[in-house]
């Protein structure tokens, strides 16, 4: 039923730019036998928006991956550098929060780690929404700070790295056997900045599927027997992700997007210091406002990603 629903989608919605074009035809003959400056007006206008119409029927079918459709698990891992990329961890959720919002899509947050002194050692973050995953599959790698530390007392700038991953949220309909044997299942206590409840029961839950050595964890309930249920989705959804790399006979895209989190394997870089720019190392597409990237605008780069538009750096990795 979710296929038939899926291509009758598509099929209204080509039907409606046929529809749409033919009026907009008409219209345009109707401007030039008519002459005046109102109707050519008109014509114009419905042009544009057919125009956008058309480019954004096209966008969407760039989303047209078995996955793309799905929820998405997103995680933030900061590299070495402790505190300062920890803040980064930080600063990149927060992006990503607003983005989700700005999106229409929502946030629950499976598990957050706290830093000793500030930022994030760690956040799993589930995005709902419809092509959560084909949108945010754009994001997975990783993300390079350059800036002034706040965190050193000389006032040097610091490079700090942040790797992201993104996994497709596997449906129940999807079989994927996990023998309980194969578990290793650890509860501890949840951390937070306080409450009745916080470090006070053992809610917290960590697997560990012991044949693959995929860790998940999650914090964010008060009850045990949710945590496990959130962290069972978890791990369904890498091991998925696992199996469906293996069906391709492609090399692993986890262990690929688990490259160092250091130099040379950014996807992206973020610059506030000597002078402000985001720059996508994929694409090509950069902005001098990083302010409002770091405020979740992140459309043009992920667009851009998904259209297959490639610099001409990457152009030339491709072809050696």
């Amino acid at each position: 039923m979710r296929e038939i629903a899926t291509r009758k989608e598509w099929v209204e919605a080509f039907n409606k730019m046929i529809s749409a074009t033919e009026d907009v035809d008409t219209l345009l003959q109707m401007a030039e036998e008519a002459g005046d400056a109102e109707t050519v007006a008109e014509a114009e206008n419905e042009y544009n928006s057919l125009k956008k119409a058309v480019e954004a029927l096209e966008f969407k079918n760039m989303l047209s991956g078995p996955d793309d459709s799905k929820n998405a698990i997103l995680t933030l891992n900061p590299g070495a550098g402790g505190t300062e990329s920890q803040d980064w961890a930080q600063m990149l959720y927060r992006m990503y929060l607003r983005w989700i919002e700005r999106s229409g899509f929502k946030a629950e947050i499976l598990d957050l780690q706290h830093g000793e002194e500030a930022g994030l050692k760690s956040v799993s973050i589930e995005v709902t929404g419809p092509y959560a995953y084909g949108y945010l599959k754009a994001e997975a790698g990783v993300h390079r700070l350059v800036r002034i530390s706040p965190f050193d007392a000389n006032s040097k700038r610091h490079t700090s790295f942040v790797s992201a991953f993104v996994y497709p949220e596997i449906d129940n309909d999807i079989e994927i056997e996990i023998d309980e044997k194969d578990l290793r299942i650890d509860t501890y206590r949840a951390s937070g900045a306080g409450g009745q409840h916080v470090n006070k029961t053992d809610s917290a839950i960590r697997i560990t599927h012991m044949p693959t050595g995929t860790v998940v964890q999650c914090q964010n309930q008060r009850s045990q027997h949710k945590n496990k249920a959130s962290a069972m989705t978890m791990l369904r959804s890498k091991l998925y992700q696992i199996r469906m790399e293996e069906e391709r006979s492609k090399k692993d895209e986890i262990e690929k997007g688990k490259m160092d989190i250091a130099w040379g394997s950014q996807i992206r870089s973020y610059v506030f210091h000597p002078y402000n720019m985001v720059k996508d190392h994929r694409t090509g597409v950069e902005t001098g406002n990083v302010q409002s990237v770091m405020d979740g605008d992140l459309d043009d780069f992920i667009k851009a990603f998904l259209m297959g538009v490639r610099s001409e750096k990457a152009q030339r990795q491709a072809a050696g």
